[in-house]
């Protein structure tokens, strides 16, 4: 069986400047960012909202789309079958995994990561504190793509 050449990378801007971010994003090759956030903006940080983003990305040389059907916060469903995840987020976003939408929206990611480095992005730095955890997981366990989690401080997290 052929080894799938397709990555995905995952990273939360946290608390870092735009060229602390940059940095980051440049040393990791990063060409795209897909930004997963269901709200794309920050009070505390600005630099980090859409408007900025469309800005001073594409002026380093790195693509940035707003991917809203990635988006995390989703409602709960009462009949919600995930009760392994214990976090009532995680299981409303696992739910949210089995919607069309969601299928949709990672087929296109995924189709652009083997077309570029891409990595998709949210506000929480910790990955497994965040929804990138279960996408990255579906990209691992049911499509066969090796996950890279960028951390603060140039440090990363492969997924196996």
């Amino acid at each position: 069986m052929a080894e799938n050449p397709t990555r995905l990378v995952t990273v939360g801007h946290g608390t870092a400047s735009e060229p602390e971010f940059r940095k980051l994003l440049e040393g990791a090759g990063i060409r795209a960012v897909v930004d997963v956030r269901i709200a794309p903006g920050s009070r505390k940080f600005p630099h980090f909202g859409r408007d900025l983003l469309e800005r001073w990305l594409p002026a380093a040389g790195i693509e940035y789309r707003w991917e809203k059907r990635l988006g995390g916060f989703r409602k709960l469903p009462p009949d919600s079958p995930d009760v392994a995840l214990r976090n009532e987020s995680f299981r409303a976003y696992a739910a949210y995994m089995r919607s069309s939408g969601f299928a949709l929206a990672l087929e296109d990611l995924i189709r652009q990561a083997g077309e570029q480095r891409v990595t998709i992005m949210c506000s929480e730095t910790l990955w497994w504190r965040c929804h990138r955890r279960l996408i990255a997981d579906h990209a691992v366990l049911l499509d066969g793509i090796d996950v890279d989690h960028l951390m603060p401080g140039g440090n990363d997290d492969l997924l196996p």
